[in-house]
C-alpha cells in the first residue's frame, strides 16, 4: 500500500530530510584525495547524532555503515573502510537519517580532486536524470513518468541506467512501497496523489546498465568496470512543483 502523509508527517519528514542534505553538505567538502571512505562515515554519523537523529542504514539489513561509498565502478551499497580516495576517483555518498520516526534519504556523487571529463559529464547527466524524474512526480501523474523520464534523459546522452536496483517510498519506514524504477515506459502504474513521499534515484553507468555483486555481499559494481554515479532525493508529490525533502 502506497502511504499519503499529512501535513504533520510531511513536517516531520522535512526535518530528516534537512539533516540528510547537510550531511552531503558537509560531505561535499571533505572529499578530497587522501581521505578515506570510513573518515567519511565517521563524519557523517558525528553529524547525524549530533542533530538527535539517527543513522538509518546502520544494521538495516545488515549494513555496517552510516554511509554506502561508492567509489568509480562501484555503483551502490559500497562499505566505508580504510579506502583512501585517489585524485580522479568519484565517490557516491548514500546517506539516511531518521528522527521522530520518520524518515530522509539522498545521495550525490563527488569528485576527488581533479576528475576526467568523461567523469565529469557522468556527474552532470546523472544530476539532470534526477530532475528530469522529479519534474514528472506530480499529481495525477502515473508512477513511471518518472520512470521515462529519467530513463530517456540518460540514454539519450548515452548512458544506460541500472535495472537490478531502483527507488522507493519512504516514509515511517526507510523502505515503503512502490518501487521507483529508472526505466520504463510512460503511462504505467499507480497514480500520484499529493503526500505520497518518493526517493528518486537513478544510477547511471557509462557502459553497460549489468552489474554483479562482490564478494563481500553488499557492494555492487558495473561488470563493464566502467564508471557509475548516483544522485537521489526524497520528493513530496503535491498538487503543484514537487517538494524536495532533502535540499537545504
Amino acid at each position: 500500500m502506497i502511504t499519503v502523509k499529512s501535513p504533520r508527517e510531511l513536517s516531520y519528514m522535512r526535518d530528516a530530510g534537512h539533516i540528510v542534505a547537510g550531511v552531503l553538505d558537509e560531505l561535499s567538502r571533505a572529499v578530497k584525495p587522501g581521505v578515506t571512505t570510513g573518515e567519511l562515515d565517521r563524519l557523517a554519523e558525528d553529524f547525524i547524532v549530533a542533530r538527535g537523529a539517527k543513522p538509518a542504514f546502520k544494521g538495516l539489513y545488515g549494513f555496517p555503515a552510516t554511509i554506502c561509498a561508492s567509489v568509480n565502478e562501484q555503483v551502490v551499497h559500497g562499505i566505508p573502510g580504510l579506502r583512501a580516495l585517489e585524485n580522479g576517483d568519484i565517490i557516491s555518498i548514500d546517506v539516511g537519517a531518521e528522527i521522530n520516526g520518520y524518515f530522509g534519504d539522498a545521495a550525490a556523487t563527488f569528485p576527488a580532486g581533479e576528475i576526467s571529463p568523461e567523469a565529469g559529464n557522468l556527474l552532470k547527466v546523472t544530476e539532470e536524470s534526477l530532475f528530469a524524474g522529479i519534474a514528472r512526480a506530480r499529481e495525477g501523474n502515473r508512477l513511471s513518468d518518472i520512470s521515462h523520464a529519467v530513463q530517456s534523459f540518460a540514454e539519450s546522452r548515452g548512458y544506460s541506467v541500472v535495472r537490478d536496483y531502483v527507488g522507493h517510498g519512504i516514509g515511517r519506514s526507510m523502505h515503503e512501497e512502490p518501487q521507483v524504477p529508472n526505466f520504463g515506459k510512460p503511462g504505467r502504474g499507480p497514480r500520484l496523489k499529493a503526500g505520497m513521499t518518493l526517493a528518486v534515484e537513478p544510477m547511471v553507468n557509462a557502459g553497460t546498465y549489468e552489474v554483479r555483486t562482490l564478494a563481500d555481499n553488499w557492494t555492487v559494481v558495473t561488470k563493464d568496470a566502467r564508471l557509475s554515479a548516483h544522485f537521489e532525493h526524497t520528493v513530496a508529490v503535491t498538487g503543484g512543483k514537487p517538494e524536495i525533502l532533502t535540499r537545504l
